[in-house]
């Protein structure tokens, strides 16, 4: 792919810049921070609140943090300063893009916390759902439209069995001690 086209013209983004010996040509740099990523990372749209975002993940998982920014070259038609931010959760490498309102989040796609206790099923559900949404069988939008899966760890154990797997359809939020208890049954 020769860049991104955005109106209709190419654009190319990266994160060091090269100057331009010729100001009517485009300015080319490149994004380092690839390299160095897992070969597969999820990115993710928003309109232009990335850093809000990125910032709001970061405040909800320990262990994470903020990679790299590649703020966007004057000039481009670009809803925000920000172009990029490469960012970790848990170990979990992401790109969030400021890419403007075309392309919404659907739950077409989520990301799945694993939890070990309930406790993490709480504080993640809290986290996450505050602005946003709960759903069905531990599914919930955040406030950024972005779903989210929050499940215990034995789930998988647990729904082979019909009532737990019945249990599970009518809830919200997941509770382990009564998918547990209809698991027995």
């Amino acid at each position: 792919m020769d860049g991104v086209h955005i109106a209709n013209k190419p654009f190319k983004y990266h994160c060091r810049n090269i100057e331009r010996p010729n100001r009517s040509q485009p300015k080319v740099t490149f994004m380092s921070a690839l390299e160095k990523f897992p070969r597969i990372t999820p990115f993710l749209w928003f309109d232009n609140n990335a850093e809000d975002a990125v910032n709001f993940y970061l405040s909800v998982f320990k262990n994470s943090r903020r990679l790299e920014v590649m703020h966007n070259i004057e000039g481009t038609p670009t809803p925000a300063r920000i172009l990029t931010i490469a960012f970790e959760l848990d170990g979990q490498t992401f790109t969030a893009l400021n890419g403007g309102p075309l392309f919404k989040f659907t739950e077409a796609i989520s990301l799945i916390v694993r939890c070990d206790s309930q406790q993490e099923v709480d504080h993640y559900w809290a986290k996450l759902s505050a602005g946003g949404s709960g759903g069905q069988c531990g599914w919930l939008k955040d406030k950024f439209g972005l779903s989210w899966q929050i499940v215990p760890a034995r789930l998988p154990d647990l729904i082979k069995k019909p009532d737990a797997m019945q249990a599970m359809l009518k809830m919200t939020k997941l509770d382990i001690a009564e998918l547990e208890r209809a698991a027995k049954e």
